[in-house]
């Protein structure tokens, strides 16, 4: 058996945050960090801060907006961006997939939605709805899935300061969390609630919040899940809020899983 770990991290710009996601990848051993919100198109993503530090980086981005990415020190096989369902939008720049280790992921993210009353919370709900319809086409429950991504949902009310007062929040009204259930039911288990079932853990502090870090006021919204297969040999599941606190951070900071795999 041999470790295999993996994280997911919303960058809010990756070339903004390059810094920060360098001196992480220095000083935990990863060896796939799957990215969100990368604000930039392809041929400015700097690829560079990944290969010097002996990881192959694959990438699909735009300017300003969305982008994801994916940088593994493993051979990566079967990439593919967005869905592949013929509706649009195809949200190339939001969705990756991929194989590792014989492993298929999923890194997605998910829309934020703006406003419960806003087109865009339709979009969201949708997008969930697709992901459900990508998982039963191309995967099975009772095979290795890792699915994992900024989710824009906090599950529980523990995944929330103040649940009482976020009923009519995009990321935490009773719809899309809902809808979200329903996703992780086609056979999925949220990896950092299966060891630490009870802690409240966030994973984003909103930068509009005065000393939202030291005061604990937060959101668990980035989320690593796996089907049974993977979840039975997961090992270990943390978020590093650390470099939150770092200069000029992202909003979000990093979620990792480790899993025992045959070598």
């Amino acid at each position: 058996m041999s470790a295999f770990s993996i994280a997911t991290f919303n960058a809010n710009s990756v070339r903004s945050r390059g810094h920060v996601i360098k001196r992480w990848l220095e000083t935990r051993d990863v060896d796939v960090l799957c990215i969100q919100e990368t604000k930039v198109q392809d041929h400015q993503f700097p690829a560079s801060i990944f290969e010097e530090m002996g990881y192959q980086v694959v990438y699909r981005g735009e300017k300003t907006y969305n982008g994801v990415a994916v940088a593994s020190r493993e051979p990566l096989e079967s990439v593919a961006f967005g869905f592949d369902d013929g509706e649009d939008p195809v949200a190339d720049t939001r969705l990756a997939r991929f194989t590792v280790r014989g492993i298929p992921v999923v890194n997605s993210y998910v829309p934020q939605g703006k406003a419960i009353d806003h087109p865009d919370y339709q979009v969201k709900q949708r997008f969930f709805r697709r992901l459900r319809e990508l998982f039963s086409r191309r995967h099975a429950a009772d095979e290795p899935l890792i699915w994992l991504g900024d989710m824009n949902v906090a599950p529980l009310e523990i995944d929330v300061t103040h649940p009482e007062r976020k009923g009519d929040h995009v990321c935490f009204h009773e719809d899309i969390r809902r809808i979200y259930d329903e996703v992780c039911a086609w056979g999925f288990t949220d990896i950092l609630r299966r060891h630490h079932p009870g802690e409240t853990l966030f994973s984003f502090w909103d930068y509009r919040v005065k000393n939202a870090v030291d005061r604990d006021i937060g959101w668990r919204i980035d989320h690593i899940l796996a089907t049974a297969p993977l979840a039975e040999r997961s090992v270990e599941a943390y978020i590093d809020r650390d470099p939150r606190k770092w200069e000029k951070p992202s909003d979000h900071t990093f979620v990792t899983a480790v899993f025992d795999l045959p070598a």
